[in-house]
């Protein structure tokens, strides 16, 4: 079985580096990038195969939900899973508007989060 390929955007690098630990410890995951801002991730999806996105709402430069619907022109075979420290629905609402697949609090569980990537990919919604 191929792995899940993973791109972490988010501006808080010891989030990203813990994060992706976590995951890379997964046998079927794989963290293959990593992106502080919305325009680094749109320059790392250009180049980086990915099958999953998890996609941080507040960055600097370009928000999550510019580069959500930026990203999903340019690659509209990824699927892209919101990260958000705030539970508001303003902010589900928009990213789901933008095109995300799927919605989890950064405080949520490293096994919710190895969930959410497992039925997002399998083209469900979390």
């Amino acid at each position: 079985m191929d792995k899940i390929r993973i791109i972490i955007a988010d501006d808080h690098q010891l989030f990203r580096n813990g994060l992706k630990f976590l995951l890379n410890a997964f046998p079927d995951l794989e963290v293959v990038g990593e992106a502080s801002n919305g325009e680094e991730f749109l320059r790392l999806l250009c180049t980086t195969k990915a099958d999953i996105a998890l996609m941080d709402i507040n960055m600097p430069v370009m928000d999550g939900i510019e580069a959500t619907r930026k990203g999903l022109r340019l690659c509209p075979d990824i699927f892209i899973i919101a990260l958000s420290m705030y539970g508001e629905e303003d902010y589900y609402y928009k990213m789901v508007d933008a095109g995300v697949r799927g919605f989890l609090l950064k405080d949520s569980d490293i096994n919710e989060v190895n969930e959410a990537i497992h039925t997002v990919s399998r083209g469900g919604s979390y």
